[in-house]
């Protein structure tokens, strides 16, 4: 598979990622009962799959090791990072107070990891 395709791919699952997230966010600011909604619960799932396959794949092909690449390395943290405050802010988080920060720290975690994969760089702005 050709590496400039899946890069497309991944970068157009990451626009729709962020797209569902920022709706699901604001749901849950305003406790709408479309959180709860069948397709809500599986159509971002369904991306983010795709999404991480296009990761791995493109690791595949371009013959990428994330233990020799520390910006992929850091990538990897910070979705797992991502991952964990998402589920605070859409569903674990015990208060909404609590759901929100989640929500805004979750958002500025995607921020970093889009600004790695744009410098290539663990930490983006330092040279």
């Amino acid at each position: 598979m050709d590496y400039a395709l899946l890069r497309g791919l991944h970068a157009v699952t990451v626009v729709i990622t962020l797209l569902l997230f920022l709706l699901r966010g604001f749901w849950m600011m305003r406790e709408s009962p479309r959180l709860r909604e069948r397709w809500v619960r599986v159509v971002p799932h369904m991306n983010d799959s795709l999404l991480l396959l296009a990761a791995i794949a493109m690791l595949v092909v371009g013959g990428l090791n994330p233990m020799q690449q520390p910006w992929i390395l850091a990538k990897i943290v910070g979705l797992l990072a991502y991952i964990g405050l998402g589920t605070i802010a859409l569903k674990r988080g015990a208060t909404r107070a609590l759901r929100i920060k989640a929500f805004i720290a979750a958002l500025g975690v995607f921020a970093y990891i889009v600004a790695v994969a744009v410098t290539k760089q663990a930490v983006p702005g330092m040279s």
